[in-house]
């Protein structure tokens, strides 16, 4: 097929302009030009250039030649799209609701072409007995700098270019000068940027329990096989799931094939790397936001050139240009940050599938308390399940103490700290051991509950709890229920009920109140915004530093020191209790994680879990480590109220200038999904939208916000809703409203 009309996606992510466009090839780019390429070209009216992505060519235009304007130029410093990054973009346009453009930029790990490092030196090319005579002559001269910069090279023939223009103090003008008259000789190579400050270490190959021998076995004889499955690893805290992983990796090098490691938060980076680093050297790299764009870019460079064999880091990792992946492992699955929260709304989990589809490659779930999700489909026999019950990494599963706070109340203990944890926090200090301390903050949603007997006001028709908002007002945010603000407990009269209110700084300074000689090290959103920050708070603990880790969510997961014996959970109701169907699931989740952080050395380990709902089950089995017994009875309330995974969901978001026409879209397009309701099919089956009512948030920065739910289990029928109501957003032509499509989200709206 001759290039001489291209089908451009132009790089503005409106509904309006979410089609190709076509233009004509000039004839100096018919060779160059190729699909996936960033292009300049002049659009709209004031044809003003920008830029575009060539997804595909023609030899016969669809519309009258004189009006096919021409690709001005090849866009410098932009990473062309490969054709399977293509089909992945489309992939997620299509199943997550969004524009082109935006699943397009998804799909680029490294969105820029960026100037490769240079390593200059300088090499003498003359004998010494030619030397001997220029440095008379320069001598004579009084050229003392080329006079310095001789004597140098005859003591080493070749020196780097920043020690001579630095320590040496000659100017480039002077290298030049000998350059040109034949003494020396200036080399470039090109380098790479390297993330990884880490010195390879030795790495002592771990015997495989019989348990985990087992996965690697079965996963590597279904791949030797041509067998590509999905399999979910559920194993307790320290049971050695991160060594499966690196068996099955090294299995993959020496099939030579490459692997994504994904991991959940930039804060697991550091321990993740170090083990990887010590087996596996060079062959592996990192790939995440904290990284600049020249170290980005590198990094794919070298992924597309197999000069690696592994690439760790979070969501975006997926989209690794390697050529030939084995296997994609996403560890600690369950983690909510796996879900983009920009659109296009993927989730790691399905994507990382897809990938492995297009490869033929094999996927690996870990986790100790894996996402309902993913083990109804392990139920169901979608994925195959190992179970690894024994803990590897050294001591037992700690001891656990839940405190009712309700009745530190009563006793006059109105602190954060119960009598229990301050105990148990002076004794380990006292024994130079470690503690963390994790403060649920994370997923607060203003709910209201009870100090004095543990009550939260809950809605009555969702069984998810009511949410603050001004107005002395109470709303529920999936169907939009609304009350006025209680004063008083609504089960004991008591007049302690508000909403929860502590911070990770106010606990620090009372820390520092209480154990003035304790060494404390805070973990959260204002002490990690630098580069390096978690890495170096967390090896700063690991090299016991610091007495005491206090923390948000980042500081529970996947870490492990072996001199910590004491984690205190200090608020368990923060996320227990907000107002999403998800609550007891994530509490759950955090808490096992939290509690294994202790006695994962020689040293037995104790947890103190603080709550106001000591009986609740997500508690209970947590404090138990016992996830079988929590599955099933929150699988039970998902079937009750079609929550995924038993039923998809569907999220659709309205923005809007002004209220009242953001309502009425929202009201429209929920009235367009009730259309695919069919009154013929069972009630507890059928399509179900709920809403519209206003968003959690009602407004931000004057956009007014609204959201209604579509329920159904045929994920497909959903895309056709998704898919019709694009059409209709798009034919409306708005300018002021906007819509956002959320497939099983993980967060209310």
């Amino acid at each position: 097929m001759d290039k001489i009309f291209a089908d451009i996606i132009v790089d503005i992510a409106h509904e309006k302009v979410d089609r190709p466009f076509q233009y004509r090839v000039p004839e100096n780019m018919r060779e160059t030009l190729k699909e996936g390429m960033c292009v300049l070209v002049p659009f709209g009216a004031g044809n003003k250039f920008i830029k575009g992505y060539v997804i595909a060519f023609k030899d016969t235009p669809e519309w009258d030649v004189d009006r096919i304007k021409e690709i001005k130029e090849i866009a410098e410093g932009d990473v062309p799209v490969m054709e399977r990054q293509m089909k992945l973009a489309a992939y997620l346009k299509r199943n997550y609701g969004s524009t082109m453009i935006q699943a397009l930029k998804t799909v680029l790990p490294a969105k820029k072409n960026v100037r490769a490092v240079e390593n200059k030196s300088v090499r003498l090319i003359v004998s010494e007995e030619e030397t001997g005579a220029f440095l008379d002559n320069f001598s004579k001269k009084h050229q003392v700098a080329k006079v310095r910069l001789l004597n140098e090279l005859l003591l080493v023939d070749t020196l780097p270019y920043g020690l001579i223009t630095t320590k040496l103090h000659v100017s480039a003008s002077t290298v030049k000068s000998l350059e040109k008259q034949g003494i020396i000789e200036i080399r470039t190579e090109n380098a790479y940027r390297n993330p990884i400050k880490l010195k390879p270490g030795r790495d002592v190959k771990k015997f495989l329990s019989d348990e985990q021998q087992t996965v690697v076995n079965e996963v590597l004889a279904d791949f030797d096989a041509g067998i590509r499955k999905t399999y979910l690893v559920h194993g307790i805290t320290g049971s050695g799931k991160t060594e499966v992983y690196m068996n099955l990796i090294e299995e993959m090098v020496k099939r030579g094939k490459q692997s994504i490691v994904l991991i959940p938060e930039i804060a697991l980076t550091y321990q993740t790397l170090l083990r990887f680093y010590t087996r596996f050297g060079d062959r592996v790299s990192v790939l995440n936001s904290s990284l600049s764009a020249g170290e980005k870019y590198d990094q794919c460079r070298r992924a597309e050139k197999g000069e690696i064999d592994i690439i760790i880091g979070p969501r975006s990792a997926l989209f690794t240009p390697f050529p030939n992946i084995g296997l994609i492992v996403m560890d600690e699955e369950q983690e909510n940050s796996y879900k983009s929260e920009v659109s296009p709304k993927y989730h790691a989990r399905e994507v990382a599938e897809e990938v492995a589809g297009m490869h033929g490659a094999s996927v690996v779930l870990g986790s100790a308390t894996p996402s309902l999700e993913a083990y109804y489909r392990a139920e169901k026999g979608e994925y195959r399940l190992f179970t690894l019950n024994k803990r590897l990494t050294g001591g037992n599963l700690p001891k656990v103490h839940i405190v009712d706070l309700r009745e530190e109340l009563r006793d006059g203990n109105r602190s954060i700290f119960s009598t229990r944890l301050q105990e148990l926090m002076t004794d380990r200090l006292k024994k130079k051991e470690q503690i963390m301390l994790f403060l649920n903050r994370r997923g607060y949603a203003g709910f209201i509950s009870c100090r004095a007997c543990g009550h939260v006001v809950k809605c009555p028709h969702c069984d998810v709890s009511l949410s603050e908002h001004k107005g002395n007002r109470m709303i529920c945010h999936y169907c939009g229920y609304t009350t006025e603000k209680v004063k008083l407990c609504p089960s004991c009269g008591s007049k302690y009920i508000a909403g929860f209110r502590a911070g990770t700084q106010q606990i620090e300074e009372k820390l520092h109140q209480m154990y003035p000689e304790a060494r404390i090290l805070r973990m959260d959103a204002d002490t990690t915004g630098k580069k390096d920050s978690y890495d170096n708070i967390l090896s700063a603990f690991a090299n016991h530093e610091a007495d005491i880790l206090l923390g948000t969510q980042m500081i529970v997961k996947g870490h492990d020191f072996p001199k910590v014996t004491l984690v205190g959970v200090l608020a368990a109701d923060m996320s227990l209790s907000v107002g999403d169907y998800r609550a007891a699931e994530r509490t759950f989740s955090l808490l096992t994680q939290a509690v294994g952080r202790a006695g994962r050395g020689e040293l037995l380990g104790e947890a103190v879990i603080q709550t106001y709902q000591p009986e609740h089950y997500s508690v209970v089995h947590a404090a138990n480590q016992d996830y079988r017994a929590f599955y099933e009875e929150e699988i039970l309330y998902r079937e009750l109220l079609r929550y995924p995974p038993v039923c998809h969901m569907m999220a659709v978001q309205i923005f809007a200038a002004e209220e009242k026409r953001g309502e009425n879209l929202a009201r429209e397009l929920a009235g367009i999904a009730g259309e695919y309701a069919d009154d013929k099919e069972e009630r507890t089956k059928r399509l179900l939208v709920i809403g519209p009512t206003p968003a959690a948030i009602g407004k931000i920065q004057d956009v007014f916000r609204f959201v209604f739910y579509v329920k159904y289990e045929n994920y497909d029928k959903l895309i056709e809703i998704k898919d019709r109501l694009e059409e209709r957003v798009q034919s409306m032509q708005l300018k002021e409203e906007s819509m956002q499509i959320d497939f099983d989200p993980v967060n209310a709206f």
